[in-house]
């Protein structure tokens, strides 16, 4: 057989090339589903940013036109005039750092307390059966209670981080507690048949399985913590956001108060920001559905 005809051979053999699919066009139908989205996003975001912009725009024409008293509420303009000549001496960055590093220094020793003390309740039922009631107990209390007893014991720095770490521990232990419990028992049961230790099950199973919950956790701990921090500042403190509202209200500076407040709230948007990352790439490494 000579070679030509080889060839038509091998090519008669080959299975016939397919046409390139053609992308399915979208249907009107769905494409205004997309467009009613998209208006429905923006609508939201329209709204947000109306009703934000109409309270600092009231907030502003009322002490000036009498319906309120300014001494008692200020208003923005006076808030922003105050914001920059602290922002331009360095007393805000430096009473904005107090506090961060107050709240990150809580938050992180009450997510790390809380979670070994989760860790040992659902290790040994018979433990958790027993500090069961004190651990509710705990939780009920107001934990402004405490302030000046941590203020006694570990005097007026100290006792802020404990305040933090007070308010937020409770609370991560019965979460995490609860999540732990919550994990599939066939699944703990089918490890256990081949033979997979407790420490095995906790790190390969229910830690894994507990990253919901864990997230959950530390959404909840950031803004106790902050709170924790805060009011240990009102109590203790000689620097911090806390301590410059109780400054302000006690000689009357409202500018100073709403300032410190402000302030507040752009922390707490900064820090739920960094949990929603944290969210996302703790989500994207274990698999779980966002």
């Amino acid at each position: 057989m000579g070679t030509e005809a080889i060839a038509q051979s091998v090519a008669s053999d080959r299975p016939a090339e397919r046409p390139a699919a053609k992308p399915v066009a979208r249907s009107p139908g769905y494409d205004s589903y997309l467009r009613a989205l998209r208006r429905r996003a923006l609508s939201i975001q329209a709204w947000q940013f109306g009703l934000v912009a109409g309270f600092l725009v009231l907030w502003e024409i009322a002490p000036r036109a009498g319906w309120i008293n300014p001494m008692l509420t200020s208003y923005p303009s006076a808030v922003a005039r105050t914001f920059m000549t602290m922002l331009q001496d360095g007393t805000l960055a430096t009473h904005t750092w107090v506090t961060v590093s107050e709240t990150v220094g809580g938050f992180g020793g009450g997510m790390l307390l809380g979670l070994a003390c989760a860790v040992a309740l659902w290790w040994s039922p018979y433990l958790y059966k027993v500090l069961d009631p004190f651990i509710v107990v705990l939780n009920a209390i107001p934990k402004i209670a405490l302030v000046p007893i941590f203020y006694i014991w570990l005097g007026d720095v100290a006792s802020i981080y404990a305040m933090a770490i007070a308010v937020s521990v409770f609370v991560t232990i019965l979460m995490l507690y609860t999540g732990f419990q919550a994990i599939d028992p066939d699944k703990i049961k089918l490890a256990r048949l081949f033979g997979g230790s407790r420490r095995q099950i906790l790190y390969k199973i229910v830690l894994p399985g507990s990253v919901p919950t864990i997230i959950s956790a530390l959404k909840v701990n950031v803004g106790l913590a902050l709170v924790g921090v805060v009011v240990g500042e009102f109590q203790a403190a000689k620097a911090g956001l806390g301590y410059l509202i109780t400054y302000g209200s006690q000689i009357f500076q409202m500018n100073l108060v709403m300032t410190a407040i402000v302030v507040l709230a752009v922390i707490s948007s900064l820090l739920f920001v960094i949990i929603q990352t944290v969210e996302a790439i703790m989500l994207r490494r274990h698999g779980a559905p966002r």
